[in-house]
């Protein structure tokens, strides 16, 4: 068995595929417990942890992305994390290269390539290789759509998109305008709407996936959820948000509309209170985590688990599920019993 391990090491070393490349891939909505159990796998089967959060990416955004600290890595390696300053852009097919790259770089050194995410569409393109269409840019347009919301609201916004394309109004929050704009640039530049681009992939995947689906009780979910910001604005959001401001972004900026970030802008600018933001970050983290559910739910090969439940029958059970899936890559062996 060592031998046949040591072999199959060595080919793989060589970039030689014998077969397709095995990818855990954890996701779920926020607050249900992603980071915890990412842990737990990622030692059990010898992994390095890919971020698809599509906001831990930026440098300075820590507390209001729940990023995980160095200290609470446990060692595990993790990826896409702190790569870009918060001028920066970047978008789905960033992730999809960087994640590549990331799984080969991975995979060349026995280990095992694990997504950890709640970004619907960065994992899912990522999963199933989506082909992003170079339909260009609009750059009237997109002056256009932004002066539309800082005059009318991200909300009058969004509902010109769920005017003409509802499934990606419910997939896409509100605050979310650089993909909202988008959405409505591709249909405008295209007469296609972004869902029907998105339907329109062959969802096969390059990878041996094994997909783990974290989901807990609504009223249960939004309880954590509202624990979670309390937490983080104890821990320090609104310094992090003013921090941020001294950058002097633009207020169409990635983090200027980040979920935790612009409300918290619009109390430091005097907008509202401090109470009405809180109440607002909160409606809109329920909101979101609805969102990510739904985005989901509408992929496949999902194994779902429910985190309210007894979550040590459901440990194991994950544990089984991943080695029934990976039970011929030999290279892959867990460290623990479970």
């Amino acid at each position: 068995m060592l031998d046949q391990h040591n072999e199959i090491a060595g080919e793989r070393a060589k970039g030689i595929s014998l077969r397709k490349q095995p990818l855990l891939v954890l996701i779920g909505p926020t607050a249900v417990g992603k980071t915890a159990l990412s842990l737990n796998l990622a030692k059990t089967w010898d992994a390095e942890i890919i971020s698809g959060d599509s906001m831990q990416v930026y440098k300075g955004m820590d507390i209001g992305t729940a990023k995980i600290g160095e200290n609470e890595r446990d060692n595990i390696p993790h990826h896409l994390i702190d790569i870009c300053e918060p001028e920066a852009a970047y978008s789905a097919a960033d992730f999809q290269t960087g994640a590549t790259e990331a799984i080969r770089d991975i995979a060349a050194r026995g280990k095992l390539p694990f997504i950890v995410g709640g970004t619907g569409l960065y994992v899912e393109s990522l999963c199933y290789n989506f082909q992003f269409a170079e339909n260009g840019s609009d750059e009237a347009f997109r002056a256009e759509m932004e002066a539309y919301a800082l005059e009318h609201g991200a909300e009058a916004l969004h509902a010109k998109l769920a005017a003409i394309d509802p499934p990606a109004a419910e997939r896409l929050h509100p605050n979310d305008q650089r993909r909202v704009i988008r959405a409505l640039e591709v249909h405008h530049m295209t007469g296609q709407t972004f869902s029907e681009q998105q339907a329109g992939q062959k969802k096969e995947s390059p990878y041996e996936l094994c997909i783990i689906g974290l989901t807990m009780d609504r009223a249960e979910l939004y309880r954590r959820i509202e624990l979670r910001i309390d937490l983080m604005l104890q821990e320090g959001l609104v310094a992090e948000v003013e921090q941020l401001l001294k950058h002097d972004l633009a207020p169409n900026s990635v983090p200027m509309q980040a979920l935790g970030y612009k409300e918290i802008a619009a109390y430091l600018r005097g907008e509202c209170s401090y109470e009405a933001a809180v109440e607002r970050l909160k409606r809109d983290t329920r909101r979101f985590a609805k969102r990510q559910l739904s985005w989901f739910r509408h992929m496949k090969d999902i194994h779902w688990f429910d985190t309210s439940e007894n979550f040590h029958n459901n440990l194991s059970a994950i544990h089984g599920i991943i080695a029934g899936k990976f039970q011929d890559h030999l290279e892959y062996t867990s460290n623990q019993s479970f």
